[in-house]
Formats: C-alpha cells, sequence, structure tokens
C-alpha cells in the first residue's frame, strides 16, 4: 500500500505512518525544539520539492543516487541545492528572509539579548498594502522599540540618494526609498538594508563594501550568505540597536534639515540650467516650459515641507517618506505637461 495518498478534492497529499532512518535528518530534527519540528518539515519538503522540479539538481540527484550515504556526498547535495535554489529568483528572496531570521534570533541567544526577530514580508504594515520591511526585530522584546530590515538580493536595486534623485521618472526601489518606506510601514526607529554580495549593485558595493551609514535614513549590511557569513549585519545590527534605545528627541534634526536644504539647491541648480535652454532655439520652447513649471512645482513642494519641519521640528517617518517619493507633485505636473504638449 502506498504511503502517499492523493486527495484531489482538497488538493492536499496526505501521509500515514511515515518514517525515516537517516542519520543526517535524525540529528537535524534531534537538536530542534519540539514546538518547531513540524514547521521544519514542511519547510524541507517544500524545498526539496522545489529542487526536484530543477532539471540540474534532478540530474545530480540521480547520478549521486547510488554512492549517497556518506556523509560528504551529502555535504555535497545539500551544497548544490542550497546554490542552486539561491539564485532562482522566485524563491531566493524567501529562503533569505528565513534564515536572516534565524540567524539573527540565534544571534540573540548568544548574547544573551532579550531581542527578538519576526519575519513580517507578507503581511502589510502602517502603510496601506504595502509589504515593505521584511523582519521586525523588537528590541528588549518590547513592541514600541523596533528595527525593520528589509532584505534585497536583487542588482536592480541602486543606492538612489535624494541629491540625485529625479521624482519625474518611472518609480523604482533604491536602497534609501526601502530604508525610509520599512521605517515608515513597520513603525520602526531605525532599519536596515540587507544586501548579498553576489547579487549588488556595483555602485553599492563600492559605497559601502561591509557596513554603510546613511544619516538620518538608516543602514547598509553587505551579507555573504553562500558562505554562511552575516557578521556585517550583525554589525549593522547593533549599531542600529543603539541608535533605537539611546536616540533622543531633539527640537531640530540638523541632519534632516541639511538633507532638505540640499535638494532645495539641487532645484536650484535646476532653476539656473533654463539659461542653457533659453539661449538655444525657438524649438526648446516647451522644453523650457516643461523645466519651469517643473522647478516652480518643486519650490513650492520643497517650502510646504520646509514650513512644516521648520514648526514641528521634524518630519514623520510617513512625511519623510512622502518627500522623498514626491508623488504628489508629480501627479500635479502631469496635468501641465499634457497641456504644454498640446500647445
Amino acid at each position: 500500500m502506498s504511503t502517499i495518498k492523493i486527495n484531489q478534492q482538497h488538493k492536499r497529499i496526505e501521509i500515514k505512518e511515515f518514517e525515516i532512518e537517516n542519520q543526517i535528518v535524525f540529528n537535524y530534527f534531534d537538536k530542534l525544539p519540539a514546538s518547531e519540528r513540524d514547521d521544519k518539515l514542511l519547510r524541507a519538503i517544500y524545498i526539496g520539492v522545489l529542487a526536484l522540479m530543477e532539471d540540474r539538481i534532478s540530474s545530480f540527484l540521480s547520478k549521486t543516487s547510488n554512492e549517497l550515504g556518506t556523509e560528504l556526498e551529502s555535504l555535497k547535495m545539500i551544497f548544490e541545492m542550497k546554490k542552486e535554489l539561491f539564485y532562482k529568483s522566485t524563491i531566493k528572496g524567501v529562503l533569505a528572509e528565513d534564515d536572516i531570521a534565524e540567524f539573527l534570533n540565534q544571534y540573540f541567544l548568544e548574547k544573551k539579548l532579550k531581542d527578538r526577530a519576526f519575519l513580517t514580508g507578507n503581511t502589510a504594515g502602517y502603510i496601506s498594502k504595502n509589504k515593505t520591511g521584511d523582519i521586525v526585530c523588537e528590541v528588549n522584546g518590547s513592541p514600541d522599540l523596533k528595527i525593520a530590515i528589509e532584505c534585497k538580493f536583487d542588482k536592480s536595486i541602486r543606492l538612489g540618494d535624494i541629491e540625485s534623485k529625479d521624482i519625474f521618472i518611472r518609480k523604482s526601489d533604491t536602497a534609501w526609498s526601502q530604508l525610509i518606506e520599512a521605517q515608515a510601514n513597520r513603525d520602526s526607529k531605525v532599519s536596515i538594508i540587507v544586501f548579498d554580495i553576489s547579487l549588488v549593485e556595483n555602485s553599492i558595493l563600492k559605497s559601502f563594501e561591509n557596513v554603510g551609514y546613511i544619516p538620518s535614513i538608516g543602514f547598509v549590511a553587505i551579507i555573504n550568505s553562500q558562505k554562511g557569513d552575516y557578521s556585517n549585519l550583525a554589525i549593522a545590527y547593533m549599531l542600529a540597536r543603539d541608535i533605537a534605545l539611546n536616540a533622543k528627541e531633539i527640537d531640530l534634526d540638523k541632519d534632516m534639515l541639511a538633507m532638505i536644504v540640499n535638494r532645495i539647491i539641487k532645484d536650484i541648480n535646476e532653476i539656473l540650467s533654463i539659461k542653457s535652454l533659453v539661449e538655444s532655439n525657438i524649438d526648446n520652447n516647451k522644453a523650457i516650459l516643461k523645466q519651469l513649471e517643473k522647478s516652480m512645482l518643486l519650490m513650492e513642494f520643497n517650502q510646504e515641507y520646509m514650513k512644516k519641519f521648520l514648526k514641528d521640528g521634524t518630519l514623520t517617518k510617513k512625511d519623510l517618506l512622502d518627500y522623498y517619493m514626491g508623488e504628489d507633485v508629480k501627479d500635479r505636473y502631469k496635468t501641465i505637461e499634457k497641456q504644454i504638449n498640446d500647445l
């Protein structure tokens, strides 16, 4: 009689009286707390099925099926499977988040910290329908003091600093935007974005070879998951933790003010660029009008946030996210641009 029964009606598999005698499997589950074994078994089956669906791994398993049984061959199989799964874009993010959360919780135990890491990437946060912030760490177990972590194993993610950002182009995720968004969405004191050494855009790697800090924005950590090296994440987390525990509210945030001033300077330079357009021929008139309208909208937009900032002494994380994205001014410009094109 077959061990596995397929239940077509409920779209599930049913396994009865299942036993396995394998030293590696036994050792792994023997070390786990009883409360975690069922979840880990389901995860192992899921990962194994994904692996079997891949031709290269299936071929590998088939070639070594008669040789498996020694610890060396088993370790070789596990390494190849992990490497293959990691580079499959559909699941590398999920596996990365699981590994990072597991590392952090183990790290907290070793350091005798009361912190706890929770996977939150599948649930929306404080921003409607927004899931940014894959992991939330509660410092000292307090839900009121959190550090948000976003995992981005994707070479398309650039640094995206605010001085070089053009808010009129198509929206795309950047390290800056994800750090701000994670803080706002998870209501955290500090945020960290994690990249893998093999899947990170070159400009980020040049700016932050190991661990980096963007003032008033958050931390960048470069890990090497294939070597199991998460040391840079540990460094970034402990720095973020110190900030979260010790940061004091002040009347005026000088770093934030500097960021807004730099943005205004950038926009002033945009206005000066109009001079070169005026000196060219009449065919540039529409481009001049568009540039003028952009600059006027940006000046109004920046002025609104400057007034709010000077009045309150700071900006909320949601205000900062709205300011960085500039969606409101972008939408207003679309109508004006259409009117200019229709002239």
